[in-house]
């Protein structure tokens, strides 16, 4: 065939083109948006967690938080074993392994990790508990701590490297 002969095409088949491009593009559009919308139910299934601020406290629910502190004395386990066979789901909010609620010691603020359920609807309340199973996988963790997969990492990367300045500082080598 002569390089300089042009290929001819006819219109119709010009049209057919641009339309399978067009549908392909829609496909697309469409893909995106059933991905979008897929990741907001994902959110709406599971509701954030909620924080109360301390400073957001009025006198009054100050007040009644003082009064009931001495109606607080009970025992409680203070080790892993006198904890491990005990009633679950753990009723022990104030645990600091307790998946239920955080405590920020700076702030004083709390944050309810599941403001949806109450202590008993939930599936693990123990983080001991969950530890004891062995390794499971970043979703598993984030359903268990109310968190999404990527913050579950961020947190894991940011733990590994704490532990490794400390061994830094203190003389250890990685392997050893």
């Amino acid at each position: 065939m002569d390089p300089k002969t042009q290929l001819t095409v006819a219109p119709d088949v010009i049209a057919e083109l641009e339309e399978e491009e067009h549908e392909q593009g829609e496909e697309t559009e469409v893909a995106e948006a059933s991905r979008k919308i897929r990741r907001r139910q994902r959110r709406r299934d599971r509701p954030r967690s909620r924080t109360i601020a301390m400073k957001r406290l009025t006198r009054e629910e100050m007040r009644q938080g003082a009064l009931l502190l001495p109606y607080m004395d009970y025992s409680r386990p203070f080790t892993r074993a006198e904890c491990a066979c005990g009633e679950r789901p753990c009723p022990f909010v104030s645990c600091k392994y307790h998946l239920y609620l955080d405590v920020n010691p700076e702030t004083g603020s709390i944050k309810l990790n599941f403001p949806h359920l109450e202590v008993w609807e939930m599936a693990d309340t123990c983080a001991l508990d969950v530890a004891d199973r062995g390794g499971i996988t970043l979703e598993e963790v984030g359903e268990i701590m109310n968190l999404t997969r990527e913050r579950i990492r961020q947190v894991e990367v940011r733990g590994l490297l704490k532990l490794k300045m400390t061994a830094a500082g203190d003389g250890i080598t990685p392997g050893s």
